[in-house]
């Protein structure tokens, strides 16, 4: 065996393979009669992980973002996943539960047992709400342990269609990855996006590696130092992930 040999594909797919082994444990024992506590328990399941790879600065919890305009004062929708910088304080903060203002927040996450394609619009929706609420870049993502497999549905280009960046990551089951990109990257992928001249989302096919991109593209966009001499680790897909790269949605 040769132990200096460093598999980061394996270790990315075993991210997936682990979220998709515990997601079922709890409605093994309660069955579907308590589908709340179901869905905390799969927050509770991806908050763990991500908070392995997160740097010290940073903390992750629930609760809601208050955006104070002039004379009124914004309250977001409850946010399932809040990764904030832990350097500024917080208005309330009981155990994982938080209520904070927007210059702390780095990444929001909103966690779906299931999306199907008839629903994506409103979820989205939802995100975009909160992230235009919140005002600067952030990583705004939806993660859905499972998903109905047709990503060329009217339903799904109707749901990006109607996007407008707010929101920029999605992971729809173990396999999709989507992500938000500028027009002034399209050139610069390989191959690159030829039929858009306006901001757009790239939808993948990355088999076993959608749970984990979305996290690695969580880190890179919430540190505050560059990654890059990890890339190699956090996007094992040798080349470029752009081969697998099945629909572009512009946002013309």
């Amino acid at each position: 065996m040769d132990r200096s040999r460093i598999d980061p594909k394996e270790f990315q797919e075993s991210i997936t393979k682990e979220l998709d082994t515990i997601r079922n444990r709890v409605r093994n024992l309660i069955g579907a009669s308590h589908w709340g506590e179901e869905g905390r328990y799969k927050e509770a399941i991806l908050k763990n992980v991500i908070r392995r790879f997160l740097p010290n600065n940073l903390s992750i919890g629930t609760g809601f973002v208050i955006k104070k305009n002039n004379n009124e004062t914004q309250i977001s929708n409850q946010i399932d996943i809040i990764i904030y910088d832990n350097t500024i304080p917080v208005l309330f903060s009981e155990g994982d539960f938080v209520i904070t203002t927007y210059k702390n927040v780095k990444g929001i996450i909103e966690v779906k047992t299931r999306i199907r394609n008839s629903e994506l619009e409103e979820v989205i929706r939802k995100a975009e709400d909160n992230g235009r609420l919140i005002g600067k870049e952030i990583f705004n993502g939806i993660f859905s342990y499972e998903s109905d497999e047709n990503i060329e549905s009217e339903n799904v280009y109707r749901a990006l269609k109607n996007a407008r960046g707010y929101m920029n990551h999605i992971s729809l089951g173990k396999d999709v990855f989507i992500r938000f990109w500028r027009k002034e990257d399209r050139n610069r992928l390989n191959p690159p996006v030829e039929n858009c001249e306006s901001n757009f989302y790239n939808i993948y096919k990355l088999r076993g590696l959608s749970f984990s991109y979305f996290i690695s593209n969580l880190l890179e966009l919430t540190c505050s130092s560059k990654i890059d001499d990890r890339w190699w680790f956090l996007y094992p897909i040798a080349g470029t992930k752009e081969r697998y790269r099945v629909r572009t949605i512009c946002l013309d």
